[in-house]
């Protein structure tokens, strides 16, 4: 029971979350909007680089042009995520044998000089063209344009309650690791940018990490 003079706690939380609830759906509708939009122009825009890129990729290794893994996204569901095909096709069977070789601390593999990267593929990766087809992603939904990375099943049976947190929005083409270091950073650092992004999801938010990806990806470091 409230008090005369007294505001009760549980109350004034209360009408925070009815405040905050339009202000989200407004926002999440809003996104989605932009993500349509942005990843349709997109796609269009970049259609003939992607085609001599599939050229170049078929013409100089064996095995398809593109990638599909399963990547999990909003709450925990698993969903295809497109790439441009950047390593050899025995790249899975002889992950095992280069475990020991990771460069990274927690649930993640990144090694720099990775020689199951074929040399288009250490290009595209510089450059991020390999992550190209992601616009598909973001065009029908499992993606948006900007949000944490999506990671893989294996990674995420590893998470700890703070890291499962990533997944409570949609992931994203691009996100505040992608433009501060990539994977020059470590698993924490990755995962406080993500937290940082939680915080602080706005549509401003979003152009600010959209408009400086370009310049991000154009520099090339910790590309890899």
């Amino acid at each position: 029971m409230a008090v005369h003079g007294v505001t009760d706690p549980a109350l004034s939380a209360n009408e925070k979350l009815q405040d905050l609830a339009p202000r989200v759906i407004h926002y999440r509708k809003r996104k989605r909007i932009l993500d349509i939009l942005g990843s349709g122009v997109l796609l269009l825009l970049f259609f003939p680089l992607m085609l001599v890129m599939a050229i170049v990729i078929k013409l100089t290794s064996p095995g398809p042009v593109f990638y599909v893994s399963k990547r999990v996204g909003l709450c925990g569901r698993v969903f295809p995520f497109y790439k441009f095909r950047s390593m050899y096709t025995d790249a899975e069977r002889r992950l095992a044998e280069l475990k020991a070789q990771n460069e990274r601390e927690g649930p993640i593999f990144k090694m720099k000089n990775d020689p199951r990267v074929t040399p288009v593929g250490r290009f595209m990766r510089k450059y991020s063209v390999d992550e190209l087809p992601q616009l598909l992603n973001v065009f029908l939904g499992h993606m948006s344009l900007v949000g944490p990375r999506p990671p893989l099943p294996r990674e995420v049976a590893e998470y700890d309650e703070y890291s499962m947190q990533r997944l409570t929005v949609r992931p994203g083409l691009t996100c505040y690791w992608q433009i501060m270091g990539r994977s020059d950073l470590t698993f924490e650092q990755w995962m406080e940018l993500d937290h940082r992004y939680l915080r602080e999801m706005s549509l401003w938010t979003d152009l600010k990490i959209l408009v400086m990806t370009p310049l991000a990806v154009l520099k090339g470091d910790g590309a890899y």
